[in-house]
């Protein structure tokens, strides 16, 4: 069964998907979005909110409103479970 990381709003990744989390205050982070929102590929799940973190998978990158350190909290919570 896939794991799922909440990513707030009631919207979650599979786990496995994950490539990283990541600031997204830096600026080559914020060409990244840009470039994946000019290829369609950028998914806004921050419902109006401020961008505390960009979940970056093998296909999308999304905006989420969830801080950078609580989303990584959730991964690592998500592989203690799965090693049980």
């Amino acid at each position: 069964m896939q794991q799922l990381l909440a990513i707030g709003f009631g919207n979650a990744v599979v786990k496995d998907k994950v490539i990283a989390i990541l600031n997204p205050k830096s600026s080559p982070i914020v060409k990244f979005r840009e470039e994946a929102k000019r290829a369609g590929r950028l998914i806004d799940v921050t419902h109006g909110r401020r961008t505390r973190s960009i979940v970056a998978t093998d296909r999308y990158i999304i905006l989420s409103a969830i801080s950078f350190q609580t989303l990584l909290e959730r991964f690592h919570q998500a592989e203690r479970h799965s090693d049980g």
